[in-house]
């Protein structure tokens, strides 16, 4: 088989043709670097070259969709210590219903936007024309997961309980907030978004409560982009989630801790029909320098045959850590030249 760009390879993958070998991106917080969208995009395309990814996760720091809103949060400025909330707000009924919509180049949000104009750009100056055309992602969250990074988790399932129609109000307005982002990343020429929630799972809301407060507003914000770009990434984030519910919402390929959390891959084959973007147990196996780089490329390996190589791209389940280890990385693109064939 011919060799592919990265882009002809993502592109087959999500269409689930055949692929000269399954493509990979490994993608972790760069908390040096996410500060200035310039610095960021640079780190994000130098990785990118080094391991030979074939798409970019763009990492902006977590907690970015609630800082506009009020959250306060710890800058440590260091490789590998991401940023941390400092502390929550705990909104009034009357401060839910009063949250503004913001433009997408306000604050924070603008600051983001700004990373993937400037990704976009250092790319288009590549001398080789597969890295002009290098597919990136935008991360956004689910409006509620926002609104559980803006209270915490606790504080937002008190005032559901309290003021429901006022917390409605709020996600109404950070729904219309992520769609203005959404748009203005689409304009700046993002491939797709990489849109995850933390709260489809036990643990965070019920599935009446993820029904009525997190999936209208799901929907709107995934209609965003559904049409408009080719290569949107559902993240099912944490244990026991609601997988089959988001696994509907518009978007080509799912990814959530497939090695550790149901279900697997091969179960996964039998409930949806899009691509998986998976393969890489994040948390204990991969940048755990207990492991070699054979053990490390034997367990992509296994997810490859757990998933067969169409309709597959690899990577972990979650962010990695941002010190894991660098023949890691080598071992990973190397199982994914080995067990496609």
């Amino acid at each position: 088989m011919n060799q592919m760009t990265h882009k002809e390879r993502v592109i087959a993958a999500i269409n689930k043709q055949d692929v000269d070998r399954v493509p990979l991106s490994i993608w972790y917080h760069m908390p040096h670097k996410d500060q200035d969208p310039i610095s960021l995009a640079e780190e994000m395309i130098r990785v990118a070259k080094k391991y030979d990814f074939d798409f970019i996760k763009m990492c902006p720091y977590g907690n970015y969709v609630a800082t506009d809103y009020g959250l306060s949060c710890d800058f440590f400025c260091t490789p590998t210590q991401p940023v941390k909330e400092r502390f929550f707000r705990d909104l009034t009924a009357e401060e839910w219903e009063n949250l503004p919509v913001f433009p997408a180049i306000y604050g924070t949000y603008g600051k983001t936007l700004q990373i993937a104009v400037e990704t976009r750009r250092l790319l288009k100056q590549e001398r080789d024309p597969q890295m002009q055309e290098l597919p990136i992602l935008q991360t956004i969250f689910n409006p509620l997961t926002v609104a559980a990074k803006l209270v915490g988790m606790e504080n937002l399932n008190k005032a559901i309980k309290t003021c429901p129609e006022s917390v409605k109000k709020g996600l109404e307005a950070i729904t219309q907030t992520q769609i203005n982002f959404i748009n203005a990343n689409i304009e700046a020429g993002v491939d797709g978004f990489f849109y995850a929630s933390q709260t489809c799972r036990e643990g965070a809301v019920s599935r009446e409560v993820h029904a009525e407060f997190a999936e209208p507003y799901d929907i709107r914000v995934a209609q965003a982009y559904e049409g408009k770009t080719y290569f949107n990434v559902l993240h099912i984030h944490g244990e026991k989630t609601y997988w089959d519910i988001m696994a509907k919402y518009p978007g080509e390929v799912i990814n959530w801790h497939d090695r550790w959390v149901a279900p697997t891959m091969a179960d996964a084959r039998k409930l949806s029909d899009k691509c998986f973007l998976g393969g890489i147990n994040e948390s204990a196996v991969f940048g755990n320098p207990e492991y070699t780089a054979d053990q490390v490329t034997a367990h992509v390996g296994e997810g490859i045959l757990a998933a067969g190589k169409k309709g597959l791209m690899i990577g972990p389940g979650c962010v990695a850590h941002p010190d894991s280890v660098e023949s890691h990385f080598y071992a990973a693109r190397m199982a994914c030249e080995q067990y496609a064939r």
